[in-house]
């Protein structure tokens, strides 16, 4: 990843901005909820991530008590190297791998995620 310039993002954060990729200008309740993450971790990430140029809290109509979590112009291109990132791994997390040995495996991981859901 640092090949891509892709360094100063923990897993946390990871997973912050991977969510805020899937809906952008969201209350900081409904990311905490996406992500998993407690109040205190989410709020000290986000203040990070705010720091280095990630995101953004908005207050609507200046509503101080409402905060949406909007991704910076910055992170918006950086979406484009996560997304790089993740196919290069990919490609060497299956090398040498036939298809249905991927699928077996997959598969495999999603049967053994419903009995755990199920337990």
């Amino acid at each position: 990843m640092k090949h891509h310039q892709i360094h100063d993002i923990n897993p946390a954060q990871g997973r912050i901005l991977f969510a805020l990729w899937q809906n952008d200008d969201i209350p900081i309740q409904e990311l905490a909820k996406r992500t998993s993450l407690g109040k205190s971790t989410l709020t000290r990430m986000l203040d990070k991530l705010e720091q280095t140029g990630h995101l953004q809290r908005v207050y609507p109509n200046d509503d101080r008590r409402k905060v949406l979590i909007r991704l910076t112009e910055q992170n918006k291109r950086m979406k484009l190297k996560y997304e790089e990132v993740s196919e290069e791994m990919t490609q060497v997390y299956y090398e040498g791998f036939e298809e249905h040995e991927i699928e077996a495996y997959l598969d495999r991981i999603f049967r053994n995620l419903a009995k755990r859901e199920n337990e």
